[in-house]
């Protein structure tokens, strides 16, 4: 379990730094509230982007993609609505980082991964 920990912790670090390079600020890791999680708060510009790492070696089951499943989509957005309600109005999307491995040739990045009417 503190290997699944660690590669945790390293797929988030280098999600954060591939969307850094493109030109995203990160603003907030790991952020938690009752319910939901977050991986990465970021900012695109003027809009926020909440990111979803998934690390997955294997395609067994449909991969990395497959595992952000319906209900997973439901804690993010939960979250998410959590940390506007405190901010000023602003756009916002949902992106994820999806990992095949620890490197920066592994990650596929998907812009608009889903809206919180998919919930």
């Amino acid at each position: 379990m503190a290997n699944d920990t660690t590669d945790g912790a390293r797929a988030e670090a280098l999600a954060a730094d591939f969307l850094a390079a493109r030109g995203l600020s990160v603003l907030t890791r790991n952020y938690r509230v009752r319910g939901g999680e977050i991986d990465l708060v970021c900012a695109d510009g003027g809009t926020v982007v909440f990111v979803e790492v998934r690390l997955r070696r294997r395609s067994d089951f449909g991969g990395a993609a497959a595992s952000v499943t319906a209900a997973k989509r439901r804690r993010l957005i939960l979250a998410a609505r959590h940390y506007l309600a405190r901010r000023p109005e602003a756009p916002c999307r949902f992106d994820c980082v999806l990992l095949s491995g620890l490197d920066a040739a592994a990650v596929d990045w998907v812009r608009d991964a889903f809206t919180a009417d998919d919930a």
